[in-house]
């Protein structure tokens, strides 16, 4: 009997929660012209467009915090029960169940031994790897500016350009979900042991650090984002020193500060910025939003490997779950669902660019974690590095920004940097590794 009445009060704490979440929103969608069309000024779009996000999200995140202190107030989980209700929440909130959401069948290590590849077949799957990272990065790029950027035309000859970057964010992360879902089904892994909670913190700055990357686009040019994104390290730097306590190289430092002057230099300098004030103070917030947001994800991620020894494929799984849920929500709750639709029955090549590029970034996704078991993440980040070169190049080309001969400075200052930085690192590996050895065969 005690078990039940824990699992009513479960259920009561989801239905209020949502319910007060719900009636919010639409009080500030009746505050804002009754929910219809946003007011055209940019900077209050976005203000008001990421407040609506919020709430769609607190839909889902609000009660889950509940339920967990409610759960660990009673001790709900240490008092047992059988269920549904029961083996969800263990799922959530513990991890370690017996058969997870994101288990595969019964993992069996591969014993086999390995072969040895020959600089041929090294040399082929690189280059496999490459193009096919460089094919699938650089098709996503050209259409997340085309999207955002570039207006549509009908048969009658209207115009329009999408507003919602939400949108976006929810069709690229479905598509990898569904194709990580179907890899864990066919693919044998080791049971997962996550309490899936913790892919919720992650999940959340991945796809809001996807929407200052889209909202961006309204403000900044494509080539300064990109450039923005090769800057990541600085932030991360900082990350890693506020969550992790991580310490650093003198290296580092020295390639940090170059980054942020070849960036300086890009930003001020570029014709986009004097001409068409394509660069705002709107543009350089959501980019440093986008930044810290992005660099947490990536040092959250790697605790969770760390700590509980998830497969990547587990975690593109649980983490595109959560951003699915938590987008879904939000664009039900704003009512975005019938406006999108009618969108794409006016502009049907709108959906062939969003089939596009949700392709381009599932399979971009799954490229990555085939690179990183086959080369290390080393050569990833200088494949990504040189991929970052080439978006700002077909930029250039096809949408005719036009970079100064100081922004270019600023362009191979960056990119020198990244590269001087991949180098130091290798190159202080190597000799540690030499060292351990030389110690391994003194002792």
């Amino acid at each position: 009997m005690g078990n039940f009445v824990r699992d009513i009060v479960i259920c009561v704490l989801l239905l209020l929660s949502v319910s007060i979440i719900f009636g919010t929103s639409e009080i500030i969608k009746s505050l804002t012209n009754n929910g219809e069309e946003i007011p055209k000024t940019s900077v209050y779009n976005s203000i008001v467009r990421l407040c609506l996000n919020l709430l769609g999200y607190a839909t889902v995140l609000l009660p889950g915090y509940l339920i967990y202190k409610y759960v660990r107030y009673t001790k709900y989980i240490q008092k047992g029960g059988k269920g549904c209700i029961p083996r969800l929440v263990h799922s959530c909130f513990v991890g370690h169940c017996e058969t997870g959401l994101l288990d595969s069948p019964p993992y069996t290590p591969n014993t086999s031994t390995h072969t040895q590849r020959t600089f041929t077949q090294d040399a082929l799957l690189l280059m496999y790897c490459f193009f096919g990272l460089q094919g699938s990065y650089l098709s996503w790029g050209y259409l997340q500016e085309k999207i955002m950027t570039q207006e549509y035309e009908d048969a009658s000859g209207n115009k329009a350009r999408f507003q919602d970057s939400q949108f976006l964010v929810f069709v690229n992360r479905i598509l990898a979900f569904l194709m990580s879902g179907i890899y864990l089904l066919i693919k044998r892994q080791p049971q997962h042991k996550t309490p899936l909670y913790k892919y919720a913190f992650c999940s959340l700055s991945n796809i809001m650090s996807s929407w200052c990357q889209y909202e961006a686009l309204k403000y900044v040019s494509f080539p300064t984002q990109v450039l923005a994104k090769a800057s990541k390290i600085i932030p991360v730097m900082i990350m890693g020193k506020i969550v992790s306590r991580t310490s650093y190289e003198y290296y580092e430092y020295v390639t940090a500060a170059l980054i942020s002057i070849g960036m300086t230099l890009f930003m001020l300098d570029s014709s986009d910025y004097k001409n068409d004030g394509a660069t705002t103070l709107t543009g350089v917030i959501l980019l440093g939003g986008y930044l810290v947001l992005d660099s947490f994800t990536s040092t959250w991620q790697s605790a969770l490997f760390t700590e509980y020894g998830a497969t990547s494929v587990q975690m593109m799984c649980a983490v595109n779950m959560f951003s699915c849920l938590l987008t879904a929500m939000s664009l039900f709750q704003q009512s975005s669902f019938p406006l999108i639709f009618a969108f794409m029955t006016m502009y049907p090549r709108f959906i062939v660019d969003c089939l596009l590029i949700s392709i381009c970034s599932a399979g971009g996704q799954l490229y990555i974690f085939y690179t990183i078991s086959k080369f290390g993440p080393v050569t990833l980040v200088i494949i990504m590095t040189i991929r970052q070169g080439l978006a700002i190049l077909l930029s250039c080309l096809i949408y005719h920004h036009e970079i100064t001969v100081i922004g270019v400075f600023g362009v191979l200052l960056v990119f020198g940097s990244v590269f001087l930085r991949i180098y130091c690192t290798n190159r202080l590996r190597a000799i540690r590794r030499r060292r351990a050895a030389a110690n391994s065969i003194k002792h």
